[in-house]
């Protein structure tokens, strides 16, 4: 399984914080350069240059880059390509509705709370106490908060919840 991450408009060093939480068995990791976050076509291009389309792809992304992953995504899908699940940090206002599980992260519980007539499943997490959106990204390990499943919730991290979410969807799990 491959991890295309999807970045939003920062700094690349504030990616750091977000690989790092990843599970060391799961970092298969692609990440564009600098691309429009929010042009499904730079990045449905980039990937296809690189991947083979029976591969398990994951798309992680964080705000504007939610915008290019969903429509890149839905892309490689509709071309054969195999796609796991998009993940979506702070991804506000995007709408997440796709023939793929998607999952979203939220920065405090009213991006969580006004995301939820836009797509994605009932398995989401936001931070309580609530964070700076950039702090979601760059620091997973560090935030606090729900991780719902219907109606039932768990307090935990969001790299917890991230890696409960990726080794879900990792073919040998």
């Amino acid at each position: 399984m491959l991890i295309v991450i999807c970045p939003g408009i920062h700094a690349d060093e504030l990616n750091q914080g977000l690989i790092e939480a990843l599970p060391a068995e799961l970092k298969w990791l692609l990440v564009p350069p600098a691309i429009p976050p929010y042009s499904p076509w730079h990045l449905h291009n980039f990937v296809a240059e690189r991947c083979d389309r029976s591969q398990p792809l994951v798309f992680l992304s964080f705000s504007a880059g939610v915008v290019g992953a969903i429509g890149a995504a839905r892309q490689w899908q509709s071309q054969a390509g195999n796609v796991r699940t998009l993940i979506a940090c702070d991804g506000w206002g995007v709408p997440l509705f796709a023939d793929f599980p998607t999952h979203r992260l939220s920065h405090d519980y009213f991006t969580h709370w006004s995301c939820q007539l836009l797509g994605g499943s009932q398995e989401s997490f936001y931070a309580e106490p609530a964070v700076n959106h950039l702090h979601l990204w760059s620091h997973p390990r560090a935030v606090k908060g729900w991780q719902l499943n219907g109606s039932v919730r768990h307090y935990t991290t969001a790299a917890d919840y991230l890696n409960l979410l990726l080794q879900h969807y990792h073919p040998g799990a």
